[in-house]
């Protein structure tokens, strides 16, 4: 008699079990950080505006690479020159070389009305090729400031050898806090983005 008990709760407990595992769904790898962190874009295509033409006349925004401290979802943080840390409770949706390649596309869409493509294999064809690597997107302890720091890589097909620039921007005044840190890194972001465009220009 006691072994049918068992056998008829069995289902109860089962549902009972499984009911309580569920909220433990949510954290499964860790408890969440308290702020996750994205680039938007301040200049942006309005809705319904076109680009159209050859692609052979695009511009294309290749891949980025980046330092090894950037190519996490973590924010660093330099100590000094020779020590790096990362922002306490913060982590990007996205790597930032990622984000920032997407969001310098939005610029010089946004920018120069023109036809603007990311990566893929599009490089054999646009006719101007923007590159290169992000070497700082973080916060500098010693400054008290973010910095995002960018050596850009352009090429035009057919017309001109390669050329580079090193482009930079820096929030002065903030506080090493997630709530501080990620506006400004957006708004330095964008602010290169700008400088970028700019170079960009006939």
């Amino acid at each position: 008699m006691n072994r049918l008990r068992t056998i008829r709760l069995a289902p109860a407990l089962l549902a009972a079990v499984a009911a309580l595992a569920l909220p433990g769904c949510v954290s499964i790898g860790g408890k969440p950080p308290e702020q996750l962190l994205r680039l938007t874009p301040d200049e942006t295509a309005p809705a319904g505006a076109t680009a159209s033409g050859q692609l052979t006349e695009a511009i294309v925004v290749l891949d980025l690479e980046s330092d090894r401290g950037l190519d996490v979802l973590r924010v660093p943080v330099t100590v000094d020159p020779s020590r790096v840390a990362y922002l306490k409770d913060a982590q990007w949706i996205e790597k930032p070389s990622r984000q920032f390649r997407s969001l310098l596309a939005e610029t010089l869409r946004a920018r120069s009305g023109k036809l603007v493509v990311e990566g893929g294999d599009f490089e054999v064809t646009g006719r101007t090729l923007i590159g290169g690597r992000l070497l700082q997107m973080g916060f500098d302890a010693q400054r008290g400031a973010v910095v995002v720091r960018f050596d850009a890589i352009r090429s035009e097909r057919g017309t001109q050898p390669l050329e580079t620039r090193r482009f930079e921007a820096v929030v002065n005044g903030i506080e090493p806090k997630p709530e501080a840190v990620g506006p400004a890194l957006n708004q330095a972001a964008n602010d290169v983005a700008r400088q970028v465009a700019d170079w960009l220009k006939p």
